[in-house]
């Protein structure tokens, strides 16, 4: 069942869903959502090996990334929800066929694009600048970030390593620098938490995803509307 955006707002709507919800589970979404953002979201492209992606998107969900984007130019991909762990059912996944359609739809959302590469003069994590809202790219586990990528980005970031080996798994970089970074803005003067319509809009998603027969209960709600 198709709903319109503006029952995404609809206060009514919330307080009708959390009826059949727990006074628990209604408290853990707030309490979830207090520490939410997407004043930094997160980009893998082409990620081939499809439980790196699904725990990229785990990795977003535990530290309150709220958003992950996903190019698939070249592998089509389904979340692995085995390694995912039910997050799939938290994070927004936006979905592009292709680098340039994501690079331009990313950008429109107001954010600068940075890519995470060991290979160009980059900040090294600690002195990445976090006050302007950002697109981190991650790349293939076997060649990084393609070149396109890499020369439309705004600014670089890399992990400061001191051992011969010169990345990391797509996973564990990941975890790294979405951990550092919302751990950073958190203990800073910016404006990174989701404003008061995101969070609402959140509430009633995940409402929606926590209750069974939901079209027959939002169409009981419509008809009792009209």
């Amino acid at each position: 069942m198709n709903i319109s955006n503006k029952l995404f707002q609809d206060v009514d709507y919330l307080e009708y869903l959390e009826t059949f919800l727990t006074e628990n589970r209604v408290e853990r979404f707030k309490e979830v959502l207090k520490d939410r953002t997407n004043h930094f979201t997160v980009v893998a492209e082409d990620v081939y090996q499809l439980h790196n992606t699904s725990a990229v998107m785990r990795s977003c969900e535990v530290f309150g990334v709220q958003d992950l984007h996903v190019i698939e130019q070249k592998f089509g991909k389904r979340i692995d929800k085995e390694i995912a762990l039910g997050a799939e059912k938290w994070v927004d996944i936006h979905r592009y066929a292709s680098i340039p359609t994501a690079i331009e739809d990313i950008r429109k959302k107001g954010y600068q694009i940075v890519a995470t590469t060991p290979h160009v003069e980059a900040n090294h994590l600690e002195d990445f600048d976090i006050s302007k809202p950002s697109a981190i790219f991650f790349g293939t586990e076997k060649n990084g970030l393609s070149p396109e990528i890499i020369e439309q980005a705004d600014a670089y970031i890399k992990i400061p390593m001191v051992g011969f080996t010169e990345s990391l798994n797509i996973s564990v970089s990941a975890a790294i620098i979405i951990q550092n970074l919302t751990t950073r803005v958190r203990n800073s003067d910016v404006d990174w938490r989701l404003k008061e319509e995101e969070i609402l809009a959140k509430r009633i998603d995940w409402a929606r995803k926590s209750i069974k027969d939901i079209d027959f209960v939002t169409e009981r709600y419509l008809e009792s509307k009209q």
